[in-house]
C-alpha cells in the first residue's frame, strides 16, 4: 500500500483498514505458530503497512 493512495481516503476508512490489515497479520500469526504458513515476509509488510496507515492518521490530527 503506498502512502499517496492512503492520503486519499477519509479518516473512518483509515481506521477500517487498520482494523482490516490488522486481522490478516493476526491470522498469519496464527499460521506461523501452528506451522501452517510458509510466508512469513507477508507478515513484515502488513506490520509497515499498519504503521504508515497509523503515521498518516496521527499526521491528519
Amino acid at each position: 500500500m503506498k502512502t499517496a493512495d492512503i492520503r486519499k481516503k477519509k479518516p473512518e476508512d483509515l481506521a477500517k483498514t487498520v482494523a482490516e490489515i490488522e486481522a490478516e497479520l493476526r491470522g498469519i500469526r496464527f499460521g506461523t505458530a501452528s506451522g501452517g504458513t510458509k510466508n512469513v515476509k507477508k507478515a513484515r509488510a502488513l506490520r509497515k503497512d499498519i504503521a504508515r496507515v497509523k503515521t498518516v492518521m496521527n499526521e491528519t490530527k
